[in-house]
């Protein structure tokens, strides 16, 4: 065989294998299972920034782009992005097997339940049109603006927060000092001041621009639905930061994202800053512990009511249900994530939580022994299929990447549902959990 001919059938070889992966719908690496249950831990779509614009141009010395949506409200687009992430997920269960490629049929073994937000409530029905076109279908949920006790149980008066612990939890971490923080990151802020100064026309109307660095770190009790609150350059930052990827995955002009200064050559690295306040304010474990008890819990129930056929209380699915979503907030993953000892690496950056950013509870059983077993995965579209608004489908997949949960998963990451059911008891506060 000729050198040449050997690298002609070495490179079919090499992009068949990338085709196969890239075409076949994810399964159990052991092909003796059958999935039967999928748990969609979701944050919302993409949203307009919480504030309103004149918030942060305090530290800018353009003025903020506008948006077609009140602060903090789902957008078209975002919906959008939900519902053809809804169709991927018909197709991919249907080539599992857990679901009808087509139809309404499965409408009644399907749950969505979302946070009362407007967001969050437009994230559902966009994710149930997706999976079930033409269909009716309801998404469950509190009525809007009732604080939720699964999503935001110290809001909702559930749980009783030591906030005083909390801090310290905090200051733990940080050496006690959140000044710590602004040398740590240094360069990063400085990188996002630098937008914030120079970029976009100057706004001659408003006064002196605040640089981020300038802001006071502060760490001290919240007033708010979390026990603690780091205040600062990092926490400013973070807002900013992903106030950035917002324009960005809503498809705006590239005049219009970081006025023309950011783009997804730098937009990654901009959102470490988010990815680090969220880490020390929501993975704090404490505070996750805290926050995220009865969240997981409730999933622990619904994954054992559907692998033993029979009612489970306070499952939030019900009997029979083949899949639940889950629709909250990116404190919610990152909280749970945290109980759990989770990470990840996904579209380029670690532990972000993007829009339409799901973890993925997949509950398997084994044909020949009946054995159950969990499953863990990361998915999000990433940020270039926000932008564009493409269609995904097995050759065009969003990001999807495993999980290892430690103390549990084994060496094809895997975890007996026995023992995933053991590490959940262990990680959360019965305290913070409500029965129902």
């Amino acid at each position: 065989m000729t050198n040449r001919l050997f690298c002609l059938i070495s490179f079919i070889a090499i992009l068949c294998a990338s085709l196969a992966a890239q075409t076949a719908p994810s399964a159990s690496p052991n092909s003796d299972e059958e999935l039967r249950f999928v748990v969609y831990l979701s944050r919302h779509g993409v949203r307009s920034p919480t504030g309103k614009p004149a918030q942060y141009h305090t530290y800018s010395s353009a003025k903020w782009p506008a948006w077609d949506v009140p602060p903090g409200y789902l957008t078209a687009h975002g919906y959008r992005l939900m519902q053809l992430f809804g169709a991927y997920d018909r197709i991919q269960l249907a080539g599992e097997g857990l679901l009808s490629a087509a139809g309404c049929e499965d409408t009644s073994r399907v749950t969505i339940y979302a946070d009362s937000d407007q967001r969050t409530r437009e994230t559902g029905k966009a994710l149930a049109t997706g999976l079930f076109p033409g269909c009716d279908f309801v998404v469950r949920g509190l009525p809007e603006n009732t604080a939720d006790p699964l999503f935001h149980p110290q809001e909702a008066n559930a749980v009783s927060a030591n906030s005083e612990l909390a801090v310290a939890a905090i200051a733990g971490r940080i050496g006690g000092d959140p000044n710590n923080l602004t040398t740590i990151y240094h360069a990063r802020l400085a990188e996002l001041d630098a937008i914030l100064a120079k970029c976009g026309d100057p706004d001659a109307t408003t006064q002196k621009r605040v640089s981020i660095l300038e802001i006071p770190a502060k760490l001290s009790i919240s007033k708010g639905d979390h026990p603690a609150e780091l205040r600062g350059p990092i926490n400013t930052a973070s807002t900013l930061a992903e106030n950035f990827l917002l324009e960005y995955t809503q498809g705006m002009d590239a005049s219009s994202v970081g006025w023309g200064c950011v783009n997804s050559g730098n937009i990654r690295s901009l959102l470490e800053l988010h990815t680090a306040a969220s880490d020390f304010t929501q993975r704090t474990s404490v505070i996750a512990q805290l926050q995220a008890s009865n969240l997981l819990d409730h999933i622990r129930r619904s994954i054992q009511q559907a692998a033993t056929g029979k009612p489970v209380p306070g499952a939030v699915s019900k009997p029979g249900d083949r899949e639940l979503f889950l629709v909250g907030h990116d404190t919610n993953l990152s909280n749970v994530a945290s109980l759990l000892n989770m990470t990840w690496v996904a579209d380029g950056r670690r532990d972000d939580t993007p829009p339409g950013g799901a973890l993925v509870f997949e509950l398997w059983r084994s044909r020949k022994t009946k054995e159950d077993v969990v499953r863990t995965y990361y998915t999000t579209q990433t940020l270039e299929q926000m932008r564009s608004e493409s269609g995904l489908s097995l050759s065009e997949p969003p990001q999807r990447v495993p999980v290892f949960l430690p103390g549990c998963s084994t060496e094809d990451l895997s975890c007996p549902l026995n023992s995933f059911a053991q590490t959940v008891n262990q990680a959360i506060d019965p305290r913070s959990v409500s029965p129902n």
